[in-house]
């Protein structure tokens, strides 16, 4: 990237403060949707700016990926971040960049001679145009990280494991289950049988729409997990549907005990474990 020089430094300095106002000016429409704050935005703007100006009068401002822009590229990190939790998108985003190169065009137009106006358009646009790039790899970036987040959270939120009875656990399943939420299953599952020393589990699939041969291989992984750590598993909710789809697949779930539905499980959970329900008189 090419550096400003001197004279374009000091000409954005002594404008300043009619640079930032111009600036403000145009990002204002944030302000009045109600996303942001005009105390946010002016601190915001009034950061970057003190950082702009330190970046590009060091001696390597030249060089965006440098030790003098680490400053520049953490703030547009954390912009980026909390632009993507407010509702932002990148273009949106990038805009706080992109939209500083107008007032600092009409200031290098109105004071420019001929001969240097275009070196210098040319300087201020591929500066800006790089921060802006910048600030759409860090959304980008942030917005996937986030997207993970809340997927990881939706699995553990769709995979509650309920403590039935002293000693039993139930694990109901609704939707599809991939190889993502079956290690998802099998860690809170497991950290589950930890925590209660429960001997045995029950894994209700009644909201499992289909079972195939990659779900019945993810059960029987499940199954595997719960008997090493000492205890055992029932299956229940194996509807109709489901049985004949197992049968016709040629699946083998031997030595796995399947209960039609979560009722009979839990009578046959409380039968191992030695206990009775009787019906009061």
């Amino acid at each position: 990237m090419a550096a400003l020089d001197q004279r374009t430094l000091d000409l954005v300095n002594a404008q300043q403060h009619s640079i930032v106002q111009n600036w403000v000016a145009s990002l204002s429409a944030d302000v009045q949707e109600g996303r942001l704050s005009k105390r946010e935005l002016d601190a915001q703007t009034a950061e970057f700016w003190t950082l702009l100006l330190r970046a590009i009068a060091s001696a390597d401002g030249a060089n965006l990926e440098g030790d003098a822009w680490a400053d520049i590229r953490r703030f547009l990190e954390d912009l980026s971040r909390e632009r993507v939790l407010k509702g932002f998108n990148s273009s949106e985003t990038a805009t706080f960049i992109f939209s500083l190169k107008r007032p600092l065009f009409d200031v290098i137009q109105a004071a420019a001679s001929p001969e240097t106006l275009a070196r210098d358009v040319w300087a201020v646009s591929e500066l800006i145009d790089s921060l802006g790039l910048q600030t759409v790899k860090a959304f980008q970036s942030t917005r996937e990280e986030v997207i993970q987040r809340q997927q990881e959270e939706m699995l553990e939120l769709s995979t509650p494991v309920v403590k039935l009875w002293d000693g039993v656990l139930a694990l109901p399943m609704i939707g599809t289950l991939d190889s993502q939420r079956t290690q998802v299953v099998m860690e809170s599952l497991l950290q589950r049988i930890v925590e209660t020393g429960s001997q045995i589990a029950i894994i209700d699939i009644t909201g499992v729409p289909t079972v195939d041969t990659l779900v019945a291989q993810h059960l029987l992984k499940t199954v595997t997990a719960i008997r090493l750590m000492g205890a055992d598993a029932i299956i229940s909710g194996i509807r109709p549907q489901i049985a004949q789809t197992i049968v016709h697949l040629g699946l083998d779930l031997q030595g796995i005990v399947t209960k039609a539905n979560l009722a009979d499980a839990l009578a046959l959970a409380l039968k191992r474990t030695g206990q009775i329900v009787t019906r009061a008189a």
